[in-house]
């Protein structure tokens, strides 16, 4: 199927001609953090969900319209067409994304990870054994090991499916409340992370004032990693800041800034760069 579209033979109206991203809120980010945790495997495969008339990438949150074309590279295409070259060019491959996640998401572990990054490449065991240094046998026990995995990943799954069918509920609903995803960028997982939307609630109006400044700076871990998630919602995705943006934003927020800045990295709702001069919300 060619997925380029001739305007002038095409009946669609409105082009998106200028190929820039969408600017995202933070308001965005963490609700694409929920639509990421919610999605189907095949979603998550394919990187983009569908909502009504609107696609969106389950990485970054950037938006296509059916009913709209797109140029990219001189070239026009229908938005699901637009949406797969975005996850291309913007984040690379699905594949790449989810090996590049945290493994305590993927259960991936790092000798693992670049085992299968080689296997994506399609070359020889043979090869992939030069090139780490190992007997061809250790790949050959990778394979069998991620087969487990695989195995046991989708008898899961499975068991996973038919119990929020037979109880018509999914496993993290609460007589009271849900608990909640914690962000696709976590640095670690523990019970930190074991928080509820009522306690979020009650956490949100304790410490934070409706002009978005904290009363006061939590000390509990789990306290903090709530009122950091909504200190994301103050920047951009896809947008790279310099320090000084970065800490004239959060000192409008609390007057520690430095302690906000570094809590930000520590928990992986923020990157920056090697020399600290430019930060950035994680994907």
């Amino acid at each position: 199927m060619n997925n380029k579209i001739d305007i002038k033979k095409s009946n669609i109206k409105s082009v998106d001609t200028e190929n820039k991203d969408i600017k995202n809120s933070g308001v965005l980010e963490v609700k694409s953090n929920e639509i990421f945790w919610n999605s189907t495997m095949e979603e998550i495969k394919r990187g983009y969900i569908q909502e009504g008339d609107i696609i969106k990438c389950l990485i970054c949150g950037k938006t296509f319209q059916n009913g709209k074309v797109y140029r990219i590279d001189e070239e026009f295409y229908e938005s699901w067409k637009a949406a797969e070259l975005h996850i291309q060019n913007a984040h690379n491959s699905m594949l790449e994304y989810l090996l590049n996640m945290n493994g305590i998401f993927t259960g991936v572990t790092d000798a693992q990870r670049e085992v299968i990054k080689l296997f994506a490449e399609g070359i020889s065991d043979k090869e992939i054994a030069s090139r780490l240094g190992v007997a061809t046998s250790t790949i050959r026990n990778h394979r069998y090991k991620l087969r487990e995995k695989e195995k046991q990943a989708k008898l899961y799954l499975a068991m996973m499916e038919l119990l929020n069918e037979s109880t018509n509920k999914k496993i993290n609903k609460l007589e009271e409340g849900i608990i909640c995803d914690a962000h696709k960028t976590a640095t670690t997982l523990d019970d930190r992370f074991n928080i509820t939307t009522e306690e979020k609630l009650q956490v949100i109006q304790n410490y934070i004032n409706e002009d978005g400044s904290l009363k006061r700076y939590p000390s509990k871990e789990k306290k903090k990693i709530i009122v950091l998630e909504q200190i994301t919602r103050n920047f951009t995705i896809g947008k790279t800041y310099p320090e000084k943006e970065i800490n004239r934003i959060l000192a409008r927020i609390y007057e520690d800034y430095a302690t906000v800045r570094r809590a930000l990295i520590e928990y992986g709702f923020l990157s920056r760069s090697n020399d600290c001069k430019k930060y950035w919300v994680k994907e």
